[in-house]
C-alpha cells in the first residue's frame, strides 16, 4: 500500500535545509552515514560520520522532519550506533582527553 501520508510544508521546507546541511557535510568528508536519536520534546539528533571519520551533528525539531532530511540528503541510516558504524568514527587528542577530563580527573579543557 503506497503511503499518502502528507508532509507539512513548513516541515518539507525545514527538511530541505537540514538535507542541505548534511549534504555538504557528505561532500566535505568524502560521504556520510547517520543515526537519528529521539530527544523528547528537543526534536531529533542526526549524528553523522564521514567516510573520513570526523563526526558532527544536526539538530531537527521533530523526529519526522530528521527522518525526512536524511532521506532527502540520500545518506545511509544507521537503526542503532553500534557496532561497525560506531568503529569508523576518529578521535583525537581533544576528545579522548575531554572523555579522561569527564571520567577519572583529567584536563577541564576550559
Amino acid at each position: 500500500m503506497a503511503d499518502t501520508q502528507q508532509v507539512d510544508p513548513k516541515d518539507g521546507q525545514k527538511a530541505a535545509r537540514l538535507a542541505k546541511r548534511i549534504g555538504g557535510y557528505a561532500k566535505e568528508h568524502g560521504g556520510a552515514e547517520g543515526h537519528v536519536e529521539y530527544l523528547g520534546q528537543r526534536g531529533a539528533r542526526i549524528v553523522l560520520v564521514g567516510e573520513d571519520g570526523a563526526w558532527g551533528d544536526v539538530h531537527a525539531p521533530s523526529m519526522e522532519i530528521a527522518r525526512l532530511a536524511v532521506e532527502k540528503a540520500g545518506i545511509t541510516v544507521h537503526e542503532q550506533f553500534d557496532g561497525d558504524f560506531a568503529a569508523k568514527v576518529k578521535t583525537g587528542p581533544y576528545e579522548w582527553s575531554r572523555m579522561a577530563g569527564i571520567q577519572v580527573g583529567g584536563p577541564s579543557n576550559d
